[in-house]
Formats: C-alpha cells, sequence, structure tokens
C-alpha cells in the first residue's frame, strides 16, 4: 500500500515530536511544530519519501535551531 503525502507527512512529525517530547527537548510547542513541519514539507517538496529519514533530519534541524536560538526546553 502505498502511502499518501499527508499521511506520511503527519507520520514523520509525529515520530520526531514523540521523540523530542520523549527527550524533553521539545521547547515551545507552537515553534517546535512549525519547525519540524517546515523542515518535512521542504524535504517532502524535495522528493524524499522515507519517512524515518524525514523525521530524523527533522529532529536534527530542529536541535541545531533550538541549541542556536537558545530556547529553553518545555517544562
Amino acid at each position: 500500500m502505498i502511502e499518501t503525502l499527508p499521511r506520511l507527512i503527519e507520520n514523520s512529525f509525529l515520530i520526531a515530536w514523540d521523540y523530542l517530547e520523549a527527550t524533553g527537548e521539545l521547547g515551545h510547542p507552537d515553534t517546535a511544530a512549525r519547525h519540524l513541519l517546515d523542515t518535512i514539507e521542504t524535504m517532502v517538496l524535495q522528493g524524499e519519501r522515507r519517512q524515518l529519514l524525514l523525521s530524523n533530519k527533522a529532529i536534527a534541524s530542529y536541535q541545531r535551531f533550538s541549541a542556536e536560538q537558545g530556547l529553553p526546553l518545555a517544562s
């Protein structure tokens, strides 16, 4: 069964979100959500369809962004 693009984006986002939440790295939910979605959507538009790669790249990108911005972690 072929996964639809909206489902691919949703599943990739949820994997990244759950990981960041479990590790305490989530930060402000609105900021995290926007960054994760932007990263995943950009990669999908470039043709990437591997769910775990999408989520892992989004996690890494958010971690870099969070460190560069000095964002507080969610409590």
